[in-house]
């Protein structure tokens, strides 16, 4: 990754962090997904087993009678669902503002990776993940490299990141 020349060392030691852990949560997740898939085409084909199993040994008996009182409920009707990773999580607070201060570098660099490995279903993709971090440098040396990062945005049409 490249930087502007005026980049401070901390704040070009952090991005790089960040962009190492990004590819790091990216590699993750791809093999989390694939392994859900695979887990998912096992369960279908299992399914799909079981319900053959049950027609071809359906009884040729007339069945008992279901009182008319009660509503009757298709198998496909009793899927349950479990709760969703969302309603289970506890709202994550954001990370504080970046000023670029060596003292708080780690601390925000260690609430931004607690933030996107808790909640990485809010970003599609890399580049999203940077420009969430860069809104938190609103302080100081960080607030000027953004600023600069964003205007040689505009000057050239190529984002630098």
């Amino acid at each position: 990754m490249s930087f502007l020349a005026d980049t401070p060392p901390a704040v070009a030691d952090v991005l790089s962090y960040l962009q190492h852990h990004l590819q790091e949560l990216t590699k993750h997740q791809n093999a989390s997904e694939h392994t859900i898939n695979a887990t998912l085409a096992g369960l279908t084909a299992q399914l799909q087993q079981l319900t053959q199993l049950i027609t071809a040994s359906a009884p040729t008996v007339a069945p008992p009678l279901i009182p008319t009182s009660l509503p009757l409920v298709s198998p496909s009707s009793l899927v349950l669902s479990a709760p969703s990773k969302q309603q289970m999580r506890p709202k994550l607070p954001s990370p504080l503002d970046f000023s670029s201060e060596r003292s708080s570098g780690r601390a925000f660099l260690n609430s931004c990776m607690l933030y996107l490995r808790l909640a990485p279903e809010q970003f599609t993709c890399d580049e999203e993940k940077i420009f969430w971090t860069l809104a938190f440098f609103k302080n100081g040396r960080a607030a000027k490299w953004s600023e600069n990062l964003f205007r040689q945005e505009a000057d050239t049409g190529i984002c630098p990141i």
